[in-house]
């Protein structure tokens, strides 16, 4: 279900639920809820672009007419596939960090069923692109991720993601990510092809590396 049960606001609304979600994820950043309520509500221009993206791109167009979901069901295989294989590498990216791809919250305030699946789309890759960007989840991991997401879709909820992060860092974290980190992010994020305008599923059997060149993705440099 790409949305349990969709909420429609008025703009007064938006704003108190977008004012309400900030606060409560930069008090508490592990609130998956609360920092999906805040990109729902501050991304839907956002959302729109994405869309417009999707139905210019060969593949985009397949995504938006089949709406594949990255559920236990759909992604079962990768952990059979070659290991070589990116299929492969989501999967122990997954199994490593006993993260289950079910865990993801439902869409709820988006206004068509097609900004919904987009919305949610961008939400269940995530781990794909932590595979493929080969970064940790930890917070740097994170919040270099975040940059690569809000140069790619320009949702204001990354950046506040990446403002949020940095405010948790300590001065040697600060430093790392800055002069390691951040250049890295800012430049694989123009580099790579649309990660919106990719069906990842069908591209479990190829070879990582093949994969990375093929989408034009830089991997994070290991850390000095």
């Amino acid at each position: 279900m790409i949305g349990g049960s969709r909420v429609r606001l008025n703009t007064w609304q938006q704003t108190a639920v977008a004012v309400g979600s900030a606060v409560g994820a930069l008090l508490d950043p592990r609130r998956a809820d609360l920092i999906a309520a805040l990109g729902e509500t501050t991304g839907k221009p956002a959302f729109e672009r994405v869309l417009e993206r999707m139905r210019q791109s060969t593949e985009g167009r397949a995504v938006l007419l089949e709406r594949p979901r990255v559920i236990s069901a759909n992604v079962g295989h990768a952990w059979d596939l070659p290991p070589n294989t990116f299929g492969a590498a989501y999967a122990r990216f997954m199994g490593s960090r006993n993260f289950s791809p079910d865990d993801r919250p439902p869409v709820r305030f988006m206004d068509t069923d097609e900004l919904a699946y987009v919305a949610m789309r961008a939400r269940e890759l995530h781990d794909f692109w932590h595979t493929l960007f080969d970064l940790p989840t930890n917070l740097i991991g994170e919040s270099a991720l975040k940059v690569i997401e809000f140069e790619q879709m320009y949702l204001p909820m990354c950046m506040l993601s990446v403002i949020g992060g940095t405010a948790r860092f300590n001065p040697k974290q600060r430093k790392l990510f800055y002069q390691h980190y951040f250049p890295w992010a800012i430049r694989a994020g123009m580099q790579c092809t649309d990660l919106m305008c990719v069906y990842y599923e069908r591209h479990f059997d190829e070879d990582l590396e093949e994969l990375r060149r093929k989408l034009g993705i830089i991997p994070a440099p290991a850390a000095p």
